[in-house]
């Protein structure tokens, strides 16, 4: 399996999944919970989620039918917050995800009210990080997420956190 091609179905597979928007094609399943499918060549990847407010689930990716990589995540929209413009924010920055980095969105990305945040330790192989949207100086929704190679793809010496 090559890196940089797990990097680049990170991307692709986010821009269609989640970040798309494309609601019609996510499944409901019947443990109440929603899956994102997405499929490119010889890459799948599956996004499962339960909850609203709060939500979590799991992404995993998939090389030729085998696990390879995979990210847990964690998040909820603060108290008393209107949700659609910070989901939309999300949608937004998990668009532009960074290439070396294609956990979640880039660093810092502002609109006229909000502006996401996102910090992480590690690299793909092993990581975890945490991201926010603030409003002026409040922080109106969290997030955090961790992951890394499958055990199949993963030697155990590659990587600490930090």
């Amino acid at each position: 399996m090559n890196i940089k091609n797990l990097k680049q179905f990170l991307i692709d597979s986010n821009k269609a999944g989640y970040a798309g928007g494309q609601e019609k094609k996510w499944i409901k399943e019947i443990d109440g919970s929603t899956t994102i499918p997405f499929q490119k060549g010889e890459w799948r990847s599956h996004d499962n989620f339960i909850g609203g407010e709060p939500y979590g689930g799991r992404l995993v990716v998939f090389y030729k039918n085998k696990p390879v990589w995979m990210m847990v995540y964690y998040g909820l929209i603060l108290n008393g917050i209107t949700v659609n413009p910070i989901y939309a924010m999300l949608r937004n920055a998990l668009k532009n995800m960074p290439d070396d980095a294609p956990f979640r969105g880039p660093k810092k990305l502002k609109n006229d009210k909000l502006t996401y945040s996102n910090t992480w330790k590690g690299t793909i192989e092993l990581y975890n990080g945490e991201e926010h949207i603030t409003k002026g100086t409040q922080i109106v929704y969290k997030a955090n997420y961790m992951g890394g190679l499958d055990k199949t793809t993963h030697d155990l010496t590659v990587g600490v956190l930090g």
